[in-house]
């Protein structure tokens, strides 16, 4: 284990320039792009089940409508952590030319944090939406692919 006082030095010699934070900007921007696309994709979807559902009323159609929820919500907070971030770099930026480089370093820090939830709930999404891909694809290598009605509860919905 590394001491305390270690990483204290290495964190006071540690240089934090204005190019520092602003490496993050394209791979946040290009994080939010992705995010913002998975949310439409899965709102077009949402817009066709509940157009379903209320022609059949069928159960299945709401349970799945209900796991896009889950989905939509997670995406929401992706994007809310990624934006965060972003704005804490720029803070991070005016305030490493106002001179408070240890307030910058702290700001620069918690940037990295946010920007990390955000990939990790990124993961989370990415694995109910795996985890219905492989429901579907076992349907369809035991030659009974399940309708979008015929899905049981625990089953998330396929979606981009």
């Amino acid at each position: 284990m590394i001491p305390f006082a270690a990483i204290e030095d290495h964190v006071s010699a540690m240089e934090l320039t204005l190019a520092t934070p602003a490496l993050l900007f394209p791979a946040i921007s290009l994080l939010l792009l992705a995010y913002t696309n998975r949310f439409l994709a899965l709102a077009a979807l949402i817009r066709d089940l509940q157009s379903r559902y209320r022609d059949t009323h069928e159960r299945n159609l709401f349970q799945q409508i209900e796991n896009l929820r889950r989905r939509v919500l997670l995406i929401r907070n992706m994007q809310v952590m990624g934006v965060a971030s972003l704005f804490l770099c720029v803070v991070c930026m005016l305030v490493l030319l106002a001179g408070w480089h240890g307030t910058a370093l702290v700001l620069f820090v918690i940037s990295l944090l946010l920007m990390l939830l955000s990939l990790a709930l990124s993961l989370r999404e990415i694995q109910i939406s795996v985890e219905a891909l492989h429901i579907q694809l076992r349907g369809m290598q035991d030659g009974s692919a399940p309708e979008t009605g015929e899905r049981t509860e625990r089953e998330p919905p396929s979606a981009p």
